[in-house]
């Protein structure tokens, strides 16, 4: 299946509007700490940054209001496929939500937060040239988009506020 391919339902043979294809590994699970995570093998998400005027800024997403955490900036990012890897994965996803293609980023490092039984990777990239909001097409799950500098940065999902510590060391 290619990235935002989308499968059309019917009801009584007449036309409806459509659903992404699930993949086995969409739902909901509780890691050893008790959180509710989404992502039965996992997620990933992919974290972009560049060089600013007033030092690292990072490319982050505005979560729509129905999703998990809504109204808060993250990465793109979302469950794992079966047996897909953190990179494959964090990158179907940001092609998904924001229109980004393999050739527009230079993968690097890779962060794991283990929760015990479930974690999330970021990984990290940089542009592979210009990267501008104007140059990213968000679906559904994105509201906005844009760079922020390190030390400006919006109200942040709370799984990416509590790894940014460690990521921090990672975006020089």
């Amino acid at each position: 299946m290619r990235c935002g391919q989308r499968v059309p339902r019917t009801d009584g043979g007449q036309p409806r509007q459509t659903d992404p294809v699930r993949s086995p590994t969409d739902g909901w699970t509780t890691c050893a700490l008790g959180h509710r995570h989404w992502g039965l093998a996992g997620a990933a998400g992919l974290l972009l940054h560049r060089a600013g005027a007033a030092g690292v800024e990072v490319l982050l997403q505005l979560r729509v209001q129905w999703s998990h955490h809504g109204g808060t900036w993250g990465t793109p990012g979302g469950a794992l496929h079966p047996a897909e890897s953190p990179a494959d994965g964090a990158l179907r996803e940001a092609g998904e939500e924001l229109g980004l293609h393999r050739a527009d980023v230079v993968l690097g490092a890779q962060s794991v937060d283990d929760h015990g039984g479930w974690s999330y990777t970021t990984v990290l990239a940089t542009p592979a040239g210009r990267l501008e909001k104007a140059d990213l097409a968000l679906n559904e799950e994105s509201t906005d988009v844009g760079w922020f500098a390190l030390g400006a940065l919006p109200e942040l999902h709370p799984g990416f506020a509590a790894s940014l510590p460690t990521l921090r060391p990672l975006l020089s």
